[in-house]
């Protein structure tokens, strides 16, 4: 069962099939929430994604990204002020598939401590990629799923169609396929299974195909940066099905009412969804997240959370 954020109170997310990750043990820290936030689709957005209702005039922007010096995406002047909030009042941390290349483009207006790129495959500290967690990924890769050349070829037969715009490798961690038009994806029931026999997961995303092994998680990547920030709870926002993990190893998560998760009618105990979509939806789920880490007035009834430590161990 899902409900809207901000509606009341719920059973701690959680989700038994994740698998468990060894965080190893709690570094010195301040307690306090850590908050992970997806990037594209959750809080910021194109403008052929803003999906803003018929008759709804379009809000006070931010620009959040510039490609060859020009805007291209967006997040509302409110919901960037309330990022600033969330910077302040908990260790805010972005968690996105872009590239290296492609988060560095990205301005939230804050400078997170910690941030994650590649679906997991860095983690940054202080804006630079920590070279103890690459090579870690880099062994769990070789163990877990086929060399990347073989999915990039699996990439290039789906290609074959002339429905891509392009192909590409990312960072040596994963492919993704990006299509003209998103109606014009194939069926990928055949080659997701193919591909699953390799040890890879397909996620679509908007017009992007997304072929990422299935050792490469967000969530492994995050519980890695709980054990070092030390934080108590931990609350997680995504849209996607690469989401997911974080998503289920969170003590409370959000999904916006659009994109793959939505499509999928995918759940979890406790699990809030924004009522407005595109982004408004990334406007109303800063203002949630702030309210949940905002010191709450005597009176106030907080949301429930399990503590950083059961969290970690549903990462996957």
């Amino acid at each position: 069962m899902t409900e809207p954020v901000g509606g009341p109170a719920a059973a701690p997310v959680g989700d038994a099939a994740a698998a468990p990750v060894a965080a190893g043990p709690r570094s010195e820290g301040g307690g306090g929430w850590l908050v992970a936030c997806d990037l594209d689709q959750t809080l910021i957005f194109s403008r052929r994604s803003f999906r803003l209702p018929a008759g709804v005039p379009e809000p006070p922007l931010s620009t959040a990204e510039h490609i060859d010096g020009e805007p291209a995406a967006f997040l509302t002047v409110a919901a960037a002020e309330r990022l600033a909030a969330l910077d302040r009042l908990a260790t805010l941390v972005p968690v996105t598939t872009r590239t290296l290349a492609q988060y560095r483009r990205v301005d939230l207006g804050v400078r997170p401590r910690y941030a994650i790129a590649a679906n997991g495959g860095h983690l940054l500290v202080g804006g630079q990629p920590d070279q103890d967690w690459a090579a870690e990924v880099a062994g769990r890769l070789a163990a877990t799923s086929a060399p990347l050349a073989e999915a990039a070829a699996i990439a290039e037969e789906l290609a074959a169609g002339g429905w891509t715009r392009l192909t590409r490798v990312a960072d040596d961690l994963f492919v993704y396929l990006v299509a003209h038009h998103r109606d014009g994806i194939p069926d990928l029931g055949p080659a997701s299974a193919r591909l699953a026999a390799l040890g890879y997961t397909v996620s679509v995303q908007g017009r992007k195909v997304y072929l990422v092994p299935t050792g490469l998680t967000k969530g492994a990547a995050l519980a890695e940066v709980v054990r070092r920030a030390g934080t108590s709870h931990l609350a997680a926002a995504g849209d996607s099905l690469l989401d997911a993990p974080m998503l289920a190893g969170a003590d409370v998560a959000i999904r916006p009412a659009h994109g793959e998760l939505h499509d999928r009618g995918w759940t979890l105990p406790g699990l809030r969804v924004t009522a407005a979509a595109g982004l408004l939806a990334g406007e109303e789920l800063a203002a949630s997240l702030v309210d949940l880490v905002s010191p709450a007035p005597a009176a106030a009834t907080p949301w429930p959370a399990a503590g950083a430590g059961a969290a970690r161990a549903r990462l996957a």
